[in-house]
């Protein structure tokens, strides 16, 4: 896995806590907007992660993934908490179909949006938890 210092740091961080923990196969070299890569179950996932405790921002995109993985790390604790697993239409359901800019999900709102998600429709850990 190769990391840029240019601001995305955080988020390669959260890509690469997601192989470990999913075993999601990256998409090659941020070549699809909206995919960070691919479930072994085949579903297309995008990867969000925060080191603010705050919730995600998203930007419009032309293709939109299957699935969601939203972390929350605290860096000075050295711990990470996996706060939402599990469609993304879920967590961007209250979105306009089509915005400009980017749009934000408060770190209340992406909690409440996990509550909705049932565990058939989380992925699995390589662990095998949820």
């Amino acid at each position: 896995m190769k990391f840029t210092l240019d601001g995305n740091l955080v988020g390669d961080l959260g890509e690469a806590i997601a192989v470990e923990l999913f075993g999601l196969r990256l998409v090659a070299a941020r070549s699809m907007a909206g995919i960070d890569g691919y479930a072994p179950d085949g579903r297309t996932v995008q990867v969000k992660a925060t080191g603010t405790g705050k919730g995600p921002a998203f930007r419009q995109t032309e293709t939109k993934a299957d699935h969601l993985l939203f972390f929350d790390l605290d860096f000075e604790n050295a711990r990470g908490l996996v706060v939402f697993n599990g469609p993304e239409r879920v967590a961007t359901a209250a979105f306009p179909t089509v915005f400009q800019n980017q749009r934000s999900l408060t770190r209340g709102q992406i909690r409440t949006a996990d509550t909705r998600v049932s565990e058939g429709d989380r992925l699995r850990r390589i662990d095998g938890n949820y």
